[in-house]
């Protein structure tokens, strides 16, 4: 038995190479940094996502999808294709996802799904590799407008553009597992493990309030370059700031919402409200070939 000196002296020691190696990752990635764009600025991706592959969360995202639509279908809670809200959503999709590579280049190769599920909830989520679902919930409690269920959609599908969920699994490799992730790294050992012990987190994952505060603004772009009104973010949260009044809405209880959020959103609004009217000039007056 290891005494309780050693215990500590082993994770100083290890925690100091798991600083010096992200030191190291974040380094390789700093040529990128700073570069001059329009719309939001949220800075880089966070290095604890190289901590693991993407390839295995997104693999493992697919797979906890597939099985919670299969749930969903047994209980008949999986809206058709031909439903109206699923066209409406996949349709608001379609406008969104073009500009999603600019901010992650691996959304180019991912299977995007959108559905829909019959819950009282007030839900949705995308999952790593473009695994959208809304409940039914969000859309008749609140009675959102496509604008605002644009800024939903981007507010979570910017979750998975900026790899929150890898880069909260990285951060718990780092702490839980220490210099036995290091050294796979490193090229030693399988990291997929990794992935196992904390893919069962993807459908219950909670975010921190900057990933939130990230998802927000990154999703308000999204929507605007799709010609959708970036300004429907307020108005989106004061109807969840209504719905919280009462028992607080699944969707809050990992999505803190306060009068700073919106305060947030209305100052970058200026960024993106260019943009907004730039796609709203171009349906109006498309260009002829």
């Amino acid at each position: 038995m290891k005494s309780a000196s050693g215990g500590n002296k082993f994770r100083q020691q290890h925690g100091a190479m798991a600083t010096v190696l992200l030191a190291a990752l974040m380094l390789c990635g700093a040529s990128h940094a700073n570069q001059v764009r329009e719309g939001v600025d949220v800075g880089g991706n966070s290095a604890f996502t190289k901590l693991v592959p993407a390839e295995q969360v997104e693999r493992s995202s697919s797979q906890q999808y597939f099985q919670m639509l299969n749930q969903a279908a047994e209980k008949n809670a999986l809206a058709p294709k031909d439903n109206a809200q699923v066209q409406r959503l996949r349709a608001i999709a379609r406008k969104l996802i073009p500009f999603t590579l600019t901010w992650n280049a691996r959304a180019r190769d991912w299977r995007w799904e959108v559905n829909l599920i019959g819950s009282s909830q007030i839900n949705a989520f995308c999952m790593p590799g473009g695994k959208i679902a809304f409940y039914s919930g969000i859309l008749q409690k609140l009675q959102l407008t496509d604008d605002e269920v644009a800024m939903v959609m981007g507010h979570e599908v910017a979750h998975a553009l900026r790899e929150h969920a890898r880069e909260r699994m990285g951060k718990n490799a780092a702490t839980n597992i220490g210099a036995s992730v290091l050294s796979q790294v490193l090229g030693f050992g399988q990291l997929g493990q990794t992935v196992t012990n904390y893919g069962a987190q993807l459908l219950t994952l909670e975010f921190s309030r900057e990933d939130e505060s990230e998802a927000d603004l990154v999703g308000m772009e999204l929507a605007a370059r799709a010609g959708f009104d970036p300004r429907a973010g307020v108005s989106l949260w004061k109807k969840m700031g209504a719905a919280n009044k009462g028992a607080p809405p699944q969707w809050l209880s990992t999505h803190p919402s306060s009068s700073n959020r919106i305060a947030e959103i209305e100052a970058n609004l200026p960024r993106v409200m260019p943009l907004y009217e730039r796609a709203r000039s171009q349906v109006r007056n498309p260009a002829t070939p």
